[in-house]
């Protein structure tokens, strides 16, 4: 088994206690103080950093410069490359889903199905919460909230 394939395994398995968490014990206090810290995405985006730029040549850096389709499903064929689009699927898909948490703990908005959701397809997950919130505001809330997307 090469490194890499190493590192894509601990990758994956790397996300999967946060995810855990905030699914099926997010009023833990422990659950509650990690999902506080931007300090869980440090070591994903540090394996990011080290795979872009190893994996980043001349030719690859001019095709994210002046992308077509073509050129980038070429690129994103080099293992190095895909390997880094799926570190930034895991960041991005994490850090919508601890978003959804804890906009969903403030507002107390169910969050279940919009995590599990956004576990396997973020923008979708994401999706849900706004419509759950959208729901929850209009017929379930005396006071209206609006879907904040910053804190």
């Amino acid at each position: 088994m090469s490194h890499l394939s190493i590192l894509f395994n601990i990758a994956n398995l790397y996300v999967l206690p946060f995810w855990i968490l905030m699914i099926f014990l997010p009023r833990w206090d422990f659950t509650q103080k990690l999902m506080n810290s931007l300090l869980l995405f440090v070591p994903l985006i540090v394996l990011y950093i080290y795979l872009f730029a190893t994996g980043l040549d001349a030719q690859s850096a001019d095709i994210f410069a002046n992308p077509t389709l073509t050129n980038l499903a070429s690129v994103f064929g080099q293992e190095k490359i895909i390997f880094a689009g799926w570190v930034h699927f895991l960041v991005i898909d994490l850090f919508l889903g601890r978003y959804i948490y804890l906009v969903g703990k403030d507002t107390k908005t169910p969050v279940f199905h919009s995590l599990a959701l956004c576990l396997f397809a973020g923008p979708i997950g994401l999706l849900s919460h706004i419509l759950t919130t959208t729901v929850k505001n209009r017929f379930f809330s005396s006071v209206k909230e609006d879907v904040v997307l910053s804190k």
